[in-house]
């Protein structure tokens, strides 16, 4: 248990990470250092320029990159490879074409040898919560680009990870299903307790989404800021209204702007 008064537990932690690709050209710094702490159960979201690293950053916390130096950690072990605690959603819902949306759902549940009778009652519980009950037989052709998007959270989820990470996936939504989506996610993740580490360029899709937003730079990546979401939840779309919604947004746009233009001159 957390004593009063101490820093929540962090369920992800970047320290010190750097990455460096090696090309015919010599070396092309991507990271220049990272340390970012992710507390249990929080919702914080990365922005910055397209090509800085934020993709990375998630590739990092799966598993699926090894960083050049530092090390990131999940609930305090280092992380060396894929684990089975991370769920991630991509900006495209890559579900299979010829499987159902159930048999989509309990994809990482068969490739991690689960229990399979719990894990399909666990699937149609999550189809059920992310509003898709009724089309558990139903293949992706025949599903709405929103629909996709939500049997490929109900995926990340089967597994029952203790980390949720997120590469801008409402990117190819319209704006209309784009807020319903983002609606829908809050929900969904104030009733699971996760720990969500969100990608976007969406700033006020980051503020309100939130609990804190990271600013990185033009590549190599840093964090040229890091924002505390102080906005009452729950959230609906009448928090867009509010003036400290317009206050946060207008501060991070700045603080982006900035950084890339300095970036631009070195």
């Amino acid at each position: 248990m957390t004593a009063a008064g101490a820093a929540p537990e962090a369920a992800l932690a970047f320290e010190g990470v750097r990455l460096t690709y090696r090309t015919e050209a010599g070396v092309l710094p991507a990271i220049a250092e990272v340390s970012l702490s992710v507390a249990r159960g929080s919702f914080v979201s990365i922005l910055g320029p397209s090509g800085c690293g934020k993709s990375t950053l998630l590739k990092m916390a799966a598993g699926l990159l090894p960083a050049s130096a530092g090390r990131v950690r999940l609930a305090g072990q280092v992380v060396t490879g894929p684990r089975r605690d991370v769920g991630m959603v991509f900006q495209q819902p890559t579900l299979l074409p010829w499987r159902s949306v159930l048999d989509n759902v309990l994809v990482p549940a068969r490739a991690q040898g689960l229990d399979m009778r719990r894990a399909r009652d666990r699937a149609r519980e999550l189809i059920a919560l992310v509003g898709l009950a009724g089309f558990e037989g139903a293949y992706p052709h025949e599903l709405s680009g929103g629909m996709q998007q939500r049997a490929g959270l109900a995926r990340a989820f089967v597994h029952e990870p203790e980390v949720l990470l997120m590469d801008e996936p409402f990117a190819a939504l319209d704006a209309l299903n784009r807020e319903r989506m983002a609606l829908e996610l809050l929900e969904f993740w104030a009733r699971s307790q996760r720990t969500v580490l969100f990608v976007t360029h969406g700033i006020q899709e980051a503020v309100f989404l939130s609990d804190r937003v990271v600013v990185l730079s033009n590549r190599p990546a840093r964090i040229v800021e890091d924002i505390a979401i102080e906005l009452p939840r729950p959230r609906g779309l009448d928090t867009m209204l509010l003036p400290a919604f317009t206050a946060l947004c207008d501060r991070l746009r700045r603080r982006l702007f900035a950084a890339a233009g300095a970036e631009e001159r070195a």
